[in-house]
């Protein structure tokens, strides 16, 4: 039996579609992923990069940071973050208690930490591509309601467990992206506010830094980036904020199918009203209006490639914020 191709439609096809439109196809390692360029392998590049940018501004260079691997216990980058380790709290503080003062194992934590924060970007991109595809595969491939029945044409909405699934995996996408928000405003904050003393273990300067607060960094409202005021950085903030403080982005979560000739010909997820700037439109205590019977399901890539593709740049401004390219050469 062949791999299906997945449309926004929620309709699976053997072949892909002749008009260009964005499909999904399985990878080898069992991922859904569309026929487009998603910037993940440029996003991982910039974030490797950065990973070494932290490390040569902290250590004054690579050179001097590879140097001090050998003698570098396994715990500096691994307890208290990495499930590998098995180091408790409370060894953990006696341990940075007894740090020698002629070594720089302070430094190293706070270095690993401030990786911790880029590694974020790099897991949350993959998760936002993941869950965009399990949400089309549930969209295109899992009966909505068991058992099947003959239906009349016309357009009927369902709910049940697969629907259920399929809506949580929709808000997991954007609450992923509102996620890069606060990560890439937190690597941005402590570029520009790296600590220099490290007689003891410091904090983060951005621990307490959100998205909210990227009025503080220089990158924001640089265009192309995510700290460009857009429409599609003011919808990820409105729909995540709903569901986190609010809940559900419907009364009854439900998705819609199409039966014509007593066959589905289309699937759909309804997404409610926004104004031009992305916020959801209101009226007192109503805040879930659909009249303009939003498909998300058909927009939803074009959205995420908008989003990944700003996070690349983004990535490449915090590169040359930490790193800044050299004009004589």
């Amino acid at each position: 039996m062949s791999v299906p191709f997945l449309n926004l439609d929620g309709i699976p096809t053997d072949t892909p579609p002749e008009d260009g439109a964005i499909y999904f196809a399985l990878d080898p390692q069992g991922a859904w992923y569309p026929n487009c360029d998603t910037f993940l392998y440029d996003i991982d590049s910039a974030c490797v990069t950065l990973h070494d940018s932290f490390a040569k501004s902290l250590f004054g260079g690579l050179e001097q940071y590879h140097a001090f691997l050998p003698a570098a216990p396994e715990f500096l980058s691994t307890a208290g973050m990495n499930s590998e380790s098995t180091v408790s709290r409370a060894d953990f503080a006696k341990l940075v208690e007894q740090f020698p003062t002629d070594r720089p194992f302070n430094l190293a934590l706070y270095l690993y930490d401030c990786r911790k924060l880029v590694s974020g970007i790099q897991e949350c991109s993959k998760e936002v591509m993941q869950l965009q595809g399990e949400f089309y595969a549930v969209l295109n491939l899992e009966e909505f309601f068991f058992p099947s029945i003959d239906e009349p044409d016309g357009i009927r909405y369902v709910s049940s467990p697969v629907v259920t699934k399929l809506t949580t995996l929709l808000g997991g996408v954007f609450i992923r992206l509102h996620s890069l928000l606060d990560y890439v405003t937190k690597v941005a904050y402590e570029i520009e506010n790296l600590q220099t003393s490290f007689d003891s273990y410091p904090k983060l300067s951005a621990k307490s830094i959100l998205y909210g607060d990227r009025k503080r960094i220089s990158l924001n409202k640089s265009p192309g980036t995510l700290f460009e005021p857009c429409t599609l950085i003011t919808e990820i903030e409105a729909v995540r904020n709903h569901l986190i403080h609010d809940g559900l982005l419907d009364d009854l979560p439900k998705a819609y199918r199409v039966i014509r000739d007593q066959a589905c010909v289309e699937k759909f997820v309804l997404f409610p009203d926004r104004t031009d700037e992305g916020h959801f439109e209101k009226f007192k205590n109503r805040t879930l209006f659909y009249g303009t019977e939003d498909k998300i399901n058909q927009r939803l890539p074009d959205l995420v490639i908008d989003f990944m593709r700003r996070l690349h740049a983004t990535t490449k401004a915090l590169q040359a914020q930490i790193d800044p390219p050299n004009e004589d050469g």
